[in-house]
């Protein structure tokens, strides 16, 4: 297993089914916080949810599918990244996150993206990284920006929560845009 350091006290890992009580404790304090911008099946309300969610995500690993890493801050899980989708055939990838408010702010989600992108197009020559969220959710579109992604797109009330559709952008960028944005 590896542990990374993303800045000060804040470590990047594997988010494995082991921690599941702790994924659960993690998301009682995020829940409502993170419940309008990611998806309804990720969002657990209990052990055996965050087990489950922890499972899916193993076994699409397993497959050199979808990926999922959490992120500690003085030793508490506060959130995390995910490869939600990972396809070598295609070359495409698309990261995602979530956060719990305690550790919003401190640039936490953005080096984590970057530590996933960098190793998806230099170590798994991934050629396309997407990046999708509500068009209202600024704090995920500033994160898309500082990757160096662009908009590509709107797809217009794609997306359902609390009886109303809420549009959807489409961030991505290219392994060669990568490579310049990064240095």
């Amino acid at each position: 297993m590896f542990c990374l350091s993303l800045r000060d006290t804040a470590r990047l890992r594997p988010l494995e089914i082991w921690h599941a009580e702790e994924f659960a404790a993690h998301l009682d304090r995020a829940r409502e916080h993170i419940r309008p911008w990611v998806g309804a099946g990720f969002v657990t309300d209990d052990v055996d949810g965050a087990r489950a969610t922890l499972r899916r995500y193993a076994e699409r690993q397993a497959a050199d599918g979808a990926r999922l890493y959490g992120i500690w801050l003085d030793g508490a899980l506060v959130g995390g990244v995910m490869f939600v989708d990972f396809n070598t055939a295609l070359g495409s990838c698309e990261i995602g996150c979530w956060l719990e408010p305690a550790a919003e702010g401190r640039g936490l989600v953005t080096e984590a993206c970057r530590t996933l992108l960098e190793w998806a197009f230099t170590s798994r020559g991934m050629h396309r990284a997407e990046w999708h969220c509500r068009a209202d959710n600024e704090r995920s579109s500033a994160v898309a920006k500082r990757l160096g992604m662009t908009l590509e797109g709107v797809r217009r009330e794609h997306w359902p929560y609390g009886g109303t559709r809420h549009d959807k952008q489409i961030w991505a960028i290219l392994a060669p845009e990568w490579r310049t944005h990064r240095q």
